[in-house]
């Protein structure tokens, strides 16, 4: 038994709401470089996107424009704007639980990181609509860990490091991304748990490494306080 110190959440699809936000964002950036919908391109790129969720979006967008790094950065730029544009107009909105789940976590006396695959310009925005800053213990992104986001391990190691966690098992990871299931179980984490909430099926997240699959967030402090950690096989709470 390994009992679990940090407890490292993603943001999109997992603990806020905004998947057609992005994957609106997403058309619109890919759009202003000249792949519009009902085209053959843009079902590819749009298949891509979905396939790459919570990986860099500028990453993202190199794979959809390979060798063209003016282009990448162009259309990620335009995502960015067209995110926090949509934040502005219609604001964010945290899923059913979420600010409770980190309520119980901290409580029980683990600390928190929200991981993401957003710059860092626009973590801060989302940080700031939701008013989140201080329930967090940290909020990272892949600047945070010299460029390298999802599915590489750096961020959540970044996280292990500056939280003064001693040892990888006492991880525990949220994600609704194969992505995310990818970066704990290269991490290390006890408990990676995928989240039925976002992009990818059941299916695709225990193709990532899920140890345990949940309905929402809501069921993730039950999963890490009530578990004797690294222990448990697959389980879902789900029919």
């Amino acid at each position: 038994m390994t009992p679990v110190k940090l407890a490292c959440l993603d943001l999109a699809g997992t603990t806020i709401g905004d998947i057609d936000m992005v994957e609106r964002a997403f058309a619109e950036a890919i759009a202003t470089q000249g792949i519009v919908p009902g085209t053959s391109a843009y079902a590819r790129a749009m298949v891509h996107v979905h396939r790459s969720r919570g990986c860099p979006k500028i990453e993202v967008f190199r794979g959809i424009f390979p060798g063209n790094e003016a282009q990448a950065q162009a259309a990620n730029l335009t995502f960015e704007r067209s995110y926090e544009g949509a934040i502005e107009r219609t604001g964010l909105v945290p899923l059913p639980g979420a600010v409770e789940a980190v309520a119980k976590l901290r409580d029980a006396g683990l600390k928190v990181a929200l991981i993401t695959g957003f710059s860092r310009a626009t973590l801060g925005r989302v940080l700031s609509t939701l008013a989140w800053v201080d329930m967090l213990d940290l909020a990272l992104c892949p600047e945070d860990a010299a460029g390298r986001g999802r599915p590489y391990p750096d961020m959540v190691l970044t996280a292990v490091l500056r939280s003064g966690v001693d040892d990888v098992r006492q991880v525990a990871v949220a994600g609704d991304s194969e992505s995310d299931m990818l970066c704990g179980r290269r991490a290390g984490a006890s408990v990676v748990a995928g989240v039925l909430t976002g992009v990818h099926s059941k299916e695709r997240l225990l193709g990532g490494g899920a140890t345990h699959i949940i309905d929402s967030i809501a069921d993730f402090p039950g999963l890490v306080l009530g578990s004797e950690v690294g222990a448990s096989p697959v389980a879902t709470s789900a029919p």
